[in-house]
């Protein structure tokens, strides 16, 4: 009877532990689970950021591709403006009376040197290269050089009144500033936006 007696006790004993175990293996699981949360973050984290870096080394590759192609003849193309330059030059120096008295062979040799440098203005433009010439508009210090400063009141102070020497462009950059002489003592240069807004009215209530 004694055996009897403690297997009850035996079995209820055995039951206790189990319910003792189960919370300790509930508790146990969500730590696991943290655990792994926290590492998936972490790798998700890496791989955005990885993903950011590779697109901002492909935007900047293509900048630098765009660039190079843009403006890798710049040196070359500086160099060349010397050879315009002195092709202008040798143009403005002949008038037009002289055109008139000259025989057919100096005509020929003139109109080739014409065409010439009609065709070399070509060649720079397609790759990208502009004549900058500011006769008449306002100076702008980011494109022009003032060699110095003329007196006419006749247009409005700041204005270029003289181009020495044409500037380039190559597309947004200043291959070359231009050399310019600029105005002063007219009138300072209104914007249109401020020439277009009326006088205001001393006595809008008109006459007492």
């Amino acid at each position: 009877m004694n055996n009897s007696d403690n297997r009850p006790q035996n079995h209820e004993a055995a039951t206790a532990d189990e319910t003792t175990i189960q919370p300790d293996a509930a508790a146990a699981a969500p730590k696991a689970s943290s655990s792994l949360d926290r590492e998936l973050a972490d790798y998700k984290d890496r791989l955005l950021r990885t993903l950011a870096d590779m697109e901002n080394m492909r935007k900047r590759t293509e900048r630098e591709v765009a660039d190079a192609r843009a403006y890798g003849i710049s040196a070359f193309a500086r160099d060349i403006l010397g050879v315009a330059d002195n092709m202008h030059r040798a143009m403005q120096a002949l008038d037009d009376e002289l055109r008139v008295k000259a025989d057919e062979q100096v005509k020929a040799l003139l109109d080739g040197v014409e065409l010439t440098e009609r065709e070399l203005m070509n060649v720079l433009e397609k790759h990208g290269v502009k004549r900058l010439d500011p006769l008449n508009q306002k100076f702008d210090p980011n494109r022009h050089q003032a060699m110095f400063e003329m007196e006419d009141a006749s247009v409005p102070s700041g204005t270029v009144v003289q181009v020495m020497q044409a500037g380039y462009l190559i597309g947004e950059r200043v291959l070359r500033p231009a050399l310019v002489a600029v105005s002063k003592g007219g009138a300072k240069a209104t914007s249109a936006a401020a020439a277009a807004v009326p006088p205001a009215d001393d006595n809008p209530g008109g006459p007492q």
